[in-house]
């Protein structure tokens, strides 16, 4: 479900969808995905409201998307031949998912 949250990075209300709740110290933080930045945040509880129907009409500005054809891969190294060599990979690893973030920035 849709929400509105207030970023204080960006300084305004904007609508997210809740990933995940924790307890903090004295307060609830949750993580959410802004749609319209697409990006996650975390905020107080108290600062997430029910979006009114007019508001949820607007066109989403970002949207989650996938790479078509895109497969991971890891670095292989054989120790007895003294070789390195990129091989496929069942799942990213958290290197190869950091080096593609900053090849999109």
């Amino acid at each position: 479900q849709v929400c509105v949250v207030f970023s204080e990075e960006l300084k305004c209300w904007c609508r997210a969808v809740i990933k995940s709740i924790m307890y903090c110290t004295d307060h609830y933080k949750t993580e959410c995905f802004l749609v319209d930045y697409g990006k996650y945040i975390f905020v107080k509880s108290k600062d997430i409201r029910v979006a009114l129907e007019a508001f949820m009409q607007i066109p989403y500005r970002a949207k989650r998307c996938r790479l078509y054809r895109t497969k991971p891969v890891t670095l292989r190294i054989d120790f007895y031949e003294d070789t390195a060599k990129i091989v496929p990979a069942k799942r990213w690893d958290s290197a190869a998912t950091r080096y593609f973030q900053n090849l999109l920035k």
